[in-house]
């Protein structure tokens, strides 16, 4: 693999503008530049970061270290297939960390994943690859967030929660201990979830409860 002389974020979103902020405060080596899909952002500027034109242009830029920076859980799951398609090496990932994340030794960030200022693991929690935490996020004791989850600002999970694959949790919810949120589930913001949020469905509310066919359970 080359020398890294570079920072490569996939899509231009309000997520890229984040992890500019956090490579800056890690003083990451190499310029920042952005790859995305939609045309009418190459040869921009987004914020202050140039984007270079397509997501292909990843197998192309070689000695750059790259950060997936889509919103959506399944769009990153998306792009990630398609780079392996593509022929690239999973080696080149690298995970976002801003100084201020409390991080102790018996908890863990998988490649690949964001963590936003004032974001804290407690004990023996696991993050896995790909995973977006966004500023303010509580993991308490033995929580585990799987791959392409997104955990939105200012949640918090109580001890040994597990967040599904792809699922997303909205702003300032709260997830009470012990519960388990199934893979590419949504909870909605500010809600209270108590029990079980089975794979695929959106709960919503104080208490959070199903919503069903555009109607709260």
């Amino acid at each position: 693999m080359a020398t890294v002389s570079g920072l490569l974020l996939v899509g231009a979103s309000g997520l890229a503008r984040e992890a500019t902020t956090v490579a800056v405060w890690l003083h990451h080596q190499g310029p920042v530049s952005i790859v995305d899909d939609d045309p009418a952002t190459w040869g921009t500027l987004h914020g202050l970061t140039p984007v270079l034109g397509s997501v292909d242009l990843v197998t192309d830029v070689v000695d750059h270290d790259v950060v997936l920076t889509l919103g959506k859980g399944g769009h990153r799951h998306r792009v990630a297939l398609r780079l392996e398609m593509l022929g690239m090496d999973p080696g080149r990932y690298t995970s976002l960390i801003h100084p201020r994340v409390v991080l102790p030794g018996s908890c863990s960030i998988g490649t690949g994943s964001i963590a936003l200022d004032g974001v804290v693991l407690t004990a023996d929690v696991e993050v896995g690859r790909h995973v977006v935490l966004m500023p303010q996020v509580t993991l308490t004791h033995g929580c585990r967030v799987h791959d392409f989850a997104t955990i939105c600002a200012g949640v918090s999970l109580g001890g040994d929660v597990e967040i599904g694959e792809g699922a997303y949790v909205g702003m300032n919810a709260s997830v009470r201990q012990g519960v388990h949120v199934g893979a590419g589930a949504t909870v909605g913001m500010g809600a209270v979830v108590l029990h079980d949020v089975p794979a695929g469905e959106t709960w919503v509310g104080v208490p959070a409860r199903p919503v069903r066919t555009g109607v709260t359970a």
